[in-house]
């Protein structure tokens, strides 16, 4: 017996390394947020959480694409320090919600009082960048300068403000991942009230057609609410991509308003209609020997949806970065063809989901 016990202990121990050493072959979003719940444990869990406790801005944000579980050299090190008073705090590509959860995570397991308060100042940064209209920009402080101009734009782009509302929303309802921080009612009530601020501007923020409710642009500018432009191959449109969590969170909500439910209705007829539908996308290698996206018929293809419509027409369209609209794939280079995603499938998951949201909530109960 005790042979037995001495084997499974010694192969718990090579496991236990194993991933250890794995953790650093992972992406930062992996580690933050993936590991098995017991791995936030360990010592290796620890180092990282230095890292995330160095590398937190002054006002509270963090910037983001950083690999944060690597291990920085003093050179690093002194950069981070010298740059938490600088510009670069965002909430885009997940960025501080990610390293918030994570802290979170580390804190369950290890509740150093650190952790513990720098999940807090995360969370504040979240309330002093919200608009008074209830949006969030992509950074803040804003950057400056009118190539990054959009910066200070209300963001749904890669999921920037539903991922703060979600984070919010767990916040205000006491999930169970936040438990052991033991969160105090009042930063709870400010976490409920910022959240409804943000639904409230969801709902300004709804492109309306002939005045009935669409879905959203993947920006809006902060003073207007209209649509707004991002990078050169990012134009003001309607988003088949960006408005689909929007709708997910709107879904979601308990007890929804009569103007939240006329919000998930019109996005789904938006959606049902806009189906770019007999077309496929191949990988093909071309003449240059590289492989290049192409658009195939497909009579027998699932549905899929373009990233942007056109506001006038309401046609797909695709960019290049001379910010031309071209009415197919094929028209715009080589680079932005294959290193953007111009076609999504993603609505499919809201469509199935309508169904029982309808009888639950819909118009006609």
């Amino acid at each position: 017996m005790k042979q037995i016990s001495f084997v499974f202990l010694l192969m718990a121990c090579v496991f236990s390394s194993a991933q250890a050493q794995s953790y650093l072959d992972k992406s930062w979003k992996e580690v933050a947020t993936h590991m098995p719940d017991e791995w936030y444990g360990t010592t290796e869990a620890t180092t990282v959480a230095a890292n995330v406790l160095l590398c937190q801005k002054d006002i509270g944000g963090w910037a983001k694409n950083k690999p944060y579980h690597h291990p920085l050299d003093e050179g690093e090190k002194a950069a981070y320090e010298e740059s938490k008073g600088e510009i670069g705090a965002t909430i885009d590509n997940g960025a501080t919600t990610r390293e918030m959860l994570f802290l979170a995570k580390v804190y369950t397991h290890q509740p150093e009082k650190e952790y513990r308060d720098a999940f807090l100042k995360g969370l504040n940064y979240l309330f002093e960048a919200q608009y008074g209209n209830g949006g969030w920009p992509q950074f803040y402080p804003v950057r400056t300068g009118e190539r990054v101009r959009y910066s200070g734009d209300i963001t749904y782009n890669d999921d920037a403000m539903v991922n703060v509302m979600r984070l919010l929303e767990d916040v205000f309802k006491d999930h169970k991942k936040f438990k052991a921080l033991n969160i105090d009612d009042k930063t709870k009530a400010k976490a409920k009230a910022a959240f409804d601020k943000g639904v409230d501007c969801i709902l300004k923020t709804q492109i309306r057609v002939n005045g009935e409710p669409t879905v959203w642009c993947a920006q809006h500018n902060p003073v207007t609410l209209e649509p707004a432009n991002a990078r050169k191959y990012e134009l003001a449109s309607f988003s088949g991509a960006e408005s689909v969590n929007i709708v997910d969170l709107l879904m979601d909500l308990e007890d929804p308003s009569s103007e939240v439910v006329a919000s998930v209705e019109g996005a789904i007829k938006w959606f049902e209609s806009h189906k770019v539908e007999g077309i496929r996308l191949e990988k093909q290698v071309n003449k240059e020997g590289e492989k290049d996206l192409i658009v195939m018929p497909d009579a027998n293809a699932k549905p899929m949806w373009a990233r942007f419509y056109d506001l006038d027409t309401e046609k797909p369209y695709f960019c290049d970065r001379d910010g031309i609209k071209k009415n197919t794939l094929a028209e715009i280079g080589y680079e932005r063809r294959n290193g953007y995603g111009w076609y999504t499938d993603s609505p499919e998951k809201i469509l199935k989901a309508y169904p029982k949201w309808e009888k639950d909530w819909g118009t006609k109960k």
